[in-house]
């Protein structure tokens, strides 16, 4: 990463409490394991979102607290995320630690797997604050984010959908 911008760290407390949260609730006609291992694998967040166009796991597996992974949104802003959580199959949690860019002072993520009767209930949260500059915009833009985060969290469907083919 060229330029480093630190953020503060987040904790579980930011995901309940962040100006800019959003939850999605995403129903998989698929058993936790396949869904779990399609959201760690090498290319997954790239091959379904269009938002994210680079992901790289920069810890090696097996993964757990503490892994680290770099994720490129829009070709041009790279964050540095750090799993504080790893419950292997269940729930992963991360913080970001630095950006390429200025703006951001906490980003976190939360992904919870739930067994249903017919597949998975993944519940992804997406908690951001801005800096005091940034904040106007993360505010007008919230109808945006809520929509971009809807489709990174969607798009875990559409992925386990196409490897189910895919093993035909």
């Amino acid at each position: 990463m060229s330029a480093r911008f630190s953020l503060s760290p987040a904790e579980d407390a930011f995901l309940d409490s962040a100006p800019h949260r959003y939850t999605h609730i995403v129903d998989i006609p698929a058993p936790v394991r396949q869904v779990w291992d399609t959201l760690v694998a090498d290319d997954a967040l790239v091959s379904w979102s269009p938002v994210i166009t680079a992901a790289a796991w920069t810890s090696p597996r097996p993964f757990g607290i503490g892994t680290t992974r770099t994720v490129t949104l829009g070709g041009f802003l790279r964050l540095e995320e750090r799993f504080y959580r790893w419950d292997e199959g269940s729930r992963m949690t991360f913080t970001v630690d630095a950006a390429s860019a200025p703006g951001l002072k906490r980003f976190a993520e939360d992904i919870t797997l739930l067994p249903l009767g017919t597949g998975t209930r993944v519940i992804w949260t997406f908690a951001i604050e801005g800096t005091p500059a940034l904040r106007p915009l993360l505010a007008l833009a919230s109808p945006v984010n809520r929509l971009v985060t809807k489709g990174i969290a969607s798009g875990t469907r559409r992925r386990v959908r196409a490897e189910a083919v895919a093993a035909r």
